[in-house]
């Protein structure tokens, strides 16, 4: 992608406020921008291979401004610690959580992010997780200005016991651990750990 392209991109898909930063970001550290389609297992990542020119960071394209934000900037990081580190670095471990507490922090204002929602999002920062999904007070916060999940049903939101879809099967909900919930397939009888966020279709709701 051209300068032009990647600024216009940019411009679409983030807060207006914070284009001129993320484009900077880009322009230190070039790579190929990709904007995908919606996928189920992941919303963006980072991938570096010998033999590219450049070092990729694909989004999903139907992200709320300010997921694509944050999934932006936690992308940006693995970039920034893969140039110094290379495959040295844990994914997530302490140089990721450093080099992306500093990369937002000149985003976390009210400038940028609604007074809500930068307030969960400030305490998700003392101590960022792999995955923004993980952390439930901040999904249901960045729900609130999604307007793709207005009519989402998510795994936390049935009880134990129903029967919903996912993926093309149909699994029944048991006990949650932690940010997963244990799921049984109904047609193997094999149990998954699904994330408590996951979105789930046509729920059959059990309140035994």
């Amino acid at each position: 992608m051209s300068e032009e392209q990647v600024l216009n991109t940019l411009d679409h898909h983030l807060p207006i406020k914070a284009v001129d930063y993320c484009f900077k970001l880009w322009r230190e550290k070039p790579f190929s921008l990709k904007i995908t389609k919606s996928r189920q297992t992941k919303i963006g990542d980072f991938t570096s291979h010998k033999n590219a020119t450049h070092p990729r960071i694909t989004i999903n394209h139907d992200l709320s401004v300010y997921s694509f934000l944050i999934t932006y900037i936690h992308e940006v990081a693995h970039l920034e610690v893969h140039t110094i580190f290379g495959h040295r670095a844990e994914a997530h471990g302490g140089q990721w959580k450093k080099t992306f507490q500093q990369l937002m922090d000149p985003v976390l204002n009210e400038d940028v992010f609604p007074a809500d929602l930068l307030l969960i999002l400030k305490r998700h920062m003392a101590n960022p997780k792999a995955s923004s999904f993980s952390d439930t007070e901040l999904t249901a916060a960045l729900r609130k200005y999604d307007r793709n999940y207005a009519s989402i049903i998510l795994l936390s939101e049935i009880p134990e016991g129903s029967v919903f879809g996912l993926h093309g099967r149909w699994f029944k909900k048991g006990k949650q651990k932690r940010t997963r919930v244990m799921c049984r397939e109904v047609n193997t009888k094999r149990d998954y750990l699904v994330p408590v966020d996951a979105p789930v279709s046509g729920a059959q709701l059990s309140f035994l």
